[in-house]
């Protein structure tokens, strides 16, 4: 039922009323003449049902990732500007440990980033440099994860509706290779017509993802801009006179 209505939201289909003769009345119009996209798809075949299924899947799935992944990047993005101030003034001070503390009060590769530089000091600004890199390249993984998933699904639904559109017409012809007396262009249509119905979800949940997936890779590149400017900041305070 949830499916169903999360469906229908989106697409909601009207079926054309069977045309009538001249000089015939009308059939009154039952509730079978209007159908959702749902109701077209699992209504055709057990194929078709086995198509959107899998597509409802990598569609709740993408929705999922875009959701928790620009959370998280939000979060990883949200700190603030006087972050490094602090810093500096408790270096500068010679209080490593407060600047330790404020750095583990921040929960962002940023504060990460600084607190392995912080333990780093007394060495080598090369060594504390590459410290700070191999800190920030494993937080860029953790910012990254599920987006080849994502851009995956974006490239793979699509592909997924026509195949359940090939499966689909190949058993409405099957079915008119079968049929007994004549066919008309009803019989045909109906099986074009809720053949195609995989591939239009396959989009849509193609959209959904890709959309997705290029709004992450801007939040994700602002994180990254953030990060890269708070570690060049870190390396010029260790590098001033007074230090």
């Amino acid at each position: 039922m949830i499916l169903n209505a999360f469906l229908t939201s989106f697409f909601f289909l009207q079926a054309t009323p069977p045309t009538t003769k001249p000089g015939t009345t009308n059939a009154t119009t039952t509730p079978a003449d209007s159908q959702s996209l749902f109701d077209i798809i699992t209504g055709s075949s057990a194929s078709g049902q086995f198509v959107i299924g899998i597509l409802t899947l990598l569609s709740i799935y993408a929705v999922y990732i875009i959701t928790e992944r620009y959370m998280t990047l939000s979060r990883a993005g949200q700190v603030d500007q006087n972050f490094m101030n602090s810093i500096r003034n408790s270096v500068e001070n010679g209080n490593l440990q407060a600047a330790k503390a404020l750095c583990q009060s921040v929960d962002a590769p940023m504060a990460r980033m600084v607190e392995k530089g912080l333990d780093r000091i007394g060495k080598p600004l090369d060594d504390i440099n590459k410290s700070i890199e191999n800190v920030g390249n494993l937080e860029l993984l953790k910012l990254e994860k599920n987006l080849s998933t994502l851009a995956s699904i974006s490239g793979i639904a699509p592909m997924i509706g026509l195949l359940g559109t090939v499966i689909g017409l190949i058993i409405a012809f099957q079915a008119m290779a079968n049929a007994e007396g004549a066919i008309t262009a009803k019989t045909l249509s109906d099986g074009i017509y809720h053949a195609l119905t995989a591939t239009a979800f396959g989009l849509f949940v193609s959209i959904i993802a890709m959309a997705g997936y290029n709004l992450l890779v801007s939040k994700l590149d602002q994180v990254i801009f953030k990060m890269e400017n708070t570690a060049m900041q870190f390396m010029d305070l260790l590098q001033e006179p007074s230090r």
